[in-house]
């Protein structure tokens, strides 16, 4: 096979078995910290939230990822990908479901907070992973897909929201408890699946041939080589 297109086929393979699996993933983070907006008005008439009481509340969930952002991002890169991710995904995806039973101010303040700080590192983290896979010239349109479950998720998301308030008083729940703990779901299951199946570098993935890796390692090492020191970054063993 020609250079040109041995490249162009693995950096399609490497598309197809990383980003549609990581965008699902970013679909549900996005959800789980958004429904908090729709479950607005029936979590605050239930529990006497004022608008400003609800608006703080939702907002310092970026409290908690702006002071864990960084930090979650050393830790990732220490452990190692899969381990870590899948460990966001599961505590987020714990604390999301726990939105369901906040009784109070403090508990919702609480929450969301510690939602931000669960979330934190996962997508600047996807963002350094997709590094050790992808050089550098493709990176942008990678990335660039990657977002797109941003968009994905409203409009998936919010039909599935408004179904699930409509589940008020089901089995003594009220329709924002059910859509908590629904939402929560994927979530932990996805983290499982993270935790079984995500390589964490292309020398633990098995789909790629021993001439793939040989190339990829090589293309990244070179472009490594010209970076200044301080960008530089461990590659996963």
């Amino acid at each position: 096979m020609p250079p040109q297109d041995f490249e162009q086929s693995l950096m399609k393979k490497l598309t197809w078995k990383l980003i549609p699996f990581l965008c699902i993933c970013f679909m549900a983070a996005f959800i789980d910290r958004v429904n908090v907006g729709f479950a607005k008005d029936t979590m605050g008439a239930e529990l006497g939230f004022s608008t400003a009481v609800y608006g703080f509340g939702a907002g310092v969930f970026f409290i908690g990822y702006f002071l864990f952002e960084v930090p979650s991002n050393l830790i990732l890169e220490r452990v190692g990908a899969r381990l870590w991710i899948a460990r966001i995904m599961i505590v987020w995806g714990l604390i999301s479901g726990a939105m369901a039973f906040v009784s109070g101010t403090t508990s919702f303040y609480v929450l969301r907070f510690l939602l931000g700080a669960a979330e934190a590192g996962f997508f600047p983290g996807v963002i350094l992973y997709l590094t050790y896979w992808f050089p550098a010239a493709y990176r942008s349109r990678t990335i660039a897909l990657f977002m797109t479950a941003a968009v994905m998720s409203n409009i998936i998301g919010s039909p599935i929201s408004g179904m699930l308030l409509e589940l008020n008083g089901a089995w003594g729940l009220r329709g924002y408890q059910w859509l908590f703990m629904v939402e929560a779901l994927p979530s932990l299951v996805l983290g499982v699946v993270v935790f079984l199946r995500l390589p964490n570098g292309p020398r633990q993935a098995k789909w790629l041939s021993t001439e793939e890796l040989s190339w990829l390692e090589n293309r990244l090492q070179k472009e490594r080589a010209v970076q200044e020191p301080t960008h530089d970054h461990a590659y996963p063993p």
